[in-house]
């Protein structure tokens, strides 16, 4: 089985959860009430996506890169 690396994004929102999403995964997402917790969703929702889009026929996305840019506003 392919080993894949993807891009996670963790917030918290106003009731304290923390969501995570991915961002080269459109609709793959999930929360938490623990960072560690979040972080074990999250791994199985993007199983859960690798699975359907193979079921599907779809090509798994692979990131390019990943880049953190600094905005003063």
């Amino acid at each position: 089985m392919p080993d894949y690396k993807f891009t996670v994004v963790v917030e918290r929102d106003e009731d304290g959860l923390y969501v995570a999403s991915v961002p080269l995964l459109s609709g793959c997402h999930t929360q938490g009430e623990t960072y560690e917790e979040t972080l074990a969703n999250i791994k199985d929702a993007i199983r859960l996506h690798i699975e359907a889009r193979r079921d599907l026929g779809e090509p798994i996305p692979i990131e390019v890169a990943i880049d953190e840019v600094r905005v003063v506003a």
